[in-house]
């Protein structure tokens, strides 16, 4: 933490509270590496679905159930949690919730027949739902942590501090599937403790979380969910307020569309497509995770220099090579560049994407503000697999088509960025503070 300066954190907040916060990321993120993306993906593609063609359909079905149903409902959650000063309260509850269904995810591999593909999906939707709870919550901690002009390195610290998680998940994981394979056991007997492993490790990582990060906010007035449904309405009526916002979360679905893709597709296309074999996903997956460490660690500070907006434009040029590039090779080789550049893209992509969620979003309203956001990322997580997989579908099986397909969602992220003006946004935010004079630095642009 002494890699950013006090002057990054607003007064009175503690480093200590910064490392409680980013051992969230760091938390969580083993769920979507190894659930989502290096393990029980392919797992359930090629194992409990044993390769039928609807299996990559299945499975961006059930997680697109979970994202619907988070995005429908965190607004109001992130509206409650606001009213009555209980974010750290919710996102206990939901972090409990996904370990113990992360954990119910062990006894799949072990079942046969369609059972084993409803409960697989059920599971998944469960936790996943709970997961993305968690990650919308914890976004919105961080402007109660971080200046203005450090919400970028504050940010990357715990995008960073989250793919550091995803490794030793992950590293965790291999080992013990390296060590299964070489005395000859299958997956179905490998992949159960995957699954107990990740659960571990995010409840325990999560303790740090919850002994050293406060909870900041006042309630804000007796209340009801009622009450929290109004103000969720009346959020959406104030959308011409707070144009410049709305512009990003319209940006949001298109571009972290294709990043939902790359999370939960990347093992299916690597061992479908390419050719790798599971321990070969896994150790892919372990090298983009360090390219998106140092991604959103060094661009926290790069976005906070040249401008976030610029900074998020320049990860969306990356994706779109990755696209190309991952649709055009035919080595192994060749798509381990296009997984590093990926690695590099995303940590960056989602570091500047959260800054400017917190910079955008007004101070009275934070839990609720990235509650739309949650609603706009859930959105994305459903229009960018959901297409993937239904292109795919009625191309025969061809998933270069799909990928290719893909770059289209982040060519739509860039022009989105276009009307989008940094320093109106976070003047328009802060007009009930009356602060306006002191809090739209040069850094937010």
């Amino acid at each position: 933490m002494a890699l950013f300066s006090q002057s990054a954190l607003r007064p009175g907040v503690r480093k200590r509270e910064v490392f409680g916060w980013a051992m969230y990321d760091f938390a969580n993120s083993g769920y979507t590496t190894v659930v989502i993306t290096a393990v029980f993906a392919a797992y359930f593609v090629g194992g409990i679905a044993k390769g039928a063609p609807w299996g990559p359909f299945a499975w961006t079905v059930a997680l697109s159930i979970s994202y619907a149903i988070v995005m429908l409902s965190m607004p109001a959650i992130g509206a409650w949690a606001d009213l009555h000063a209980a974010k750290k309260r919710v996102l206990a509850i939901v972090t409990a919730g996904c370990v113990l269904g992360t954990a119910a995810l062990a006894i799949t591999p072990r079942l046969g027949g369609p059972f084993a593909v409803a409960l697989a999906m059920g599971l998944v939707v469960v936790s996943n739902t709970f997961y993305s709870y968690g990650e919308s919550l914890t976004g919105a901690f961080l402007p109660e942590l971080a200046t203005a002009e450090g919400m970028g390195k504050v940010s990357g610290w715990g995008w960073a501090f989250g793919y550091i998680g995803g490794m030793l998940a992950l590293g965790l994981c291999l080992a013990y599937v390296l060590w299964s394979q070489a005395r000859g056991l299958p997956a179905a007997h490998f992949v159960p403790i995957t699954m107990l492993i990740t659960a571990g490790l995010y409840g325990v990582a999560a303790c740090a979380t919850f002994a050293l990060l406060p909870e900041r906010a006042r309630p804000q007035a007796a209340a009801d969910s009622r009450s929290a449904w109004q103000q969720l309405r009346d959020t959406f009526s104030q959308a011409r307020a707070y144009r410049d916002f709305m512009w990003l979360l319209a940006c949001t679905v298109c571009y972290q569309g294709g990043v939902a893709v790359a999370i939960t597709l990347a093992a299916i296309y690597a061992e479908q497509v390419i050719g790798f074999v599971p321990s070969e996903t896994m150790m892919l997956i372990f090298v983009l995770n360090i390219a998106a460490a140092l991604g959103a660690f060094g661009f926290g500070y790069l976005q906070d220099h040249i401008g976030h907006r610029r900074a998020l434009s320049g990860t969306l040029v990356a994706w779109i090579a990755v696209c190309v590039i991952a649709a055009s090779v035919t080595t192994k080789g060749g798509f381990w560049w296009a997984a590093s550049i990926a690695g590099l893209a995303m940590g960056s992509s989602q570091s500047a994407g959260r800054a400017m969620t917190g910079l955008l979003a007004p101070p009275r309203q934070l839990a609720e503000f990235f509650g739309l956001w949650s609603f706009a990322t859930r959105l994305a997580a459903i229009i960018g697999p959901l297409s993937y997989g239904a292109i795919t579908w009625m191309t025969g099986g061809n998933q270069r088509v799909a990928i290719i397909s893909t770059s289209a969602l982040f060519v739509a992220g860039l022009l989105l960025l276009l009307p989008i003006d940094m320093r109106r946004g976070r003047a328009v935010a802060l007009r009930e503070e009356g602060a306006q004079s002191d809090a739209v630095p040069l850094a937010v642009r």
